[in-house]
């Protein structure tokens, strides 16, 4: 993950990929992803049981922060 001022920096980046513009996400939508179950109650004893559950409710996340396009989806084996 990169951090950068601003998209504008994202953009004028040397190894900026053109039609990965999906893929910039502002600092507050990235807080609200990883503060999320998901990532916070990794070191839970009880984790694995809880996953599917952490996954849904990231994917809730996901959705909120309107990243849901084909650059966040996962490719199909």
């Amino acid at each position: 993950m990169n951090l950068f001022r601003s998209e504008e920096h994202v953009r004028g980046w040397a190894s900026f990929a053109p039609g990965t513009d999906e893929g910039i996400v502002p600092l507050p939508d990235m807080i609200k992803l990883f503060s999320g179950p998901y990532f916070t109650r990794r070191m839970d004893p009880d984790y694995v049981s809880h996953m599917f559950e952490y996954v849904r409710e990231m994917g809730r996340t996901m959705k909120e922060i309107g990243r849901t396009g084909p650059f966040w989806r996962r490719p199909k084996a």
